[in-house]
């Protein structure tokens, strides 16, 4: 019987395929369940209104919204009938409940580790599948309800995709879920939604050496859809 030499060397592994997409266009069960009663619920405690929804295209696009709370990815996608992706920490997935819930509501999983060229990736994939994607150029949550400097981490986004890039504004969340707060207070909240960002401009900025300029141009587009949502709140 022949042996198999020790020195032989292991065929090198195949990279692993992404898992399939599901339909960029259709809710799962649980967000529908989610959403259902949240909608309820919201638009008693927040008065939550939404306006711009018919901004939004019907396949693929890229949200930069400015980020007031916590409530803030579930008020974006709340008057939606189709999910939005956004990007969690791969930490998040491991806390029970959250994690399970996360993981079934479209949300990508993260690492610190990889996190400039995996989120980049997974988020391009999305979004060429005809996803909403949702980000938050800020980086963090607002210390004061006021946009804060954009950061330039969305430019390779721009510069890689060729979806429409809409502009959101979120007002109220703040006052309703600050942070160090336990609980939402009843508040009303806003959501307004932009038209899509020129995409000629959108090019010509993205390029080398005037990500400045695209940066000043979408936090002006983000803070007057934040200045419509504040003025819809009075």
């Amino acid at each position: 019987m022949s042996e198999v030499s020790s020195s032989s060397t292991p065929a090198a592994a195949l990279p692993v395929a992404p898992a399939p997409l599901p339909n960029p266009l259709q809710r799962n069960w649980l967000w529908f369940t989610l959403q259902q009663i949240a909608q309820c619920v919201f638009t008693v405690w927040f008065r939550f209104r939404a306006q711009g929804i018919e901004n939004l295209p019907s396949g693929g696009a890229l949200l930069l919204i400015n980020h007031q709370s916590y409530l803030d990815p579930l008020m974006v996608a709340l008057p939606l009938r189709r999910p939005v992706s956004y990007i969690a920490r791969e930490n998040l997935f491991r806390i029970p409940v959250v994690g399970w819930l996360i993981e079934r509501t479209y949300v990508m999983p993260i690492s610190r580790e990889s996190a400039g060229t995996e989120s980049l990736r997974e988020s391009i994939r999305r979004m060429e599948h005809g996803f909403l994607v949702g980000i938050y150029p800020e980086g963090t949550r607002s210390l004061d309800g006021k946009l804060r400097t954009i950061k330039p981490g969305f430019v390779a986004l721009i510069r890689r995709v060729s979806v429409p890039v809409i502009p959101v504004g979120i007002a109220g969340a703040f006052e309703a879920f600050p942070r160090g707060a336990w609980f939402p207070r009843p508040s009303p909240i806003r959501v307004v939604f932009g038209s899509a960002m020129d995409s000629a401009r959108l090019a010509e900025l993205s390029q080398p050496g005037r990500e400045i300029e695209l940066i000043d141009w979408t936090r002006a587009s983000i803070q007057v859809c934040l200045d419509q949502a504040n003025a819809l709140r009075t």
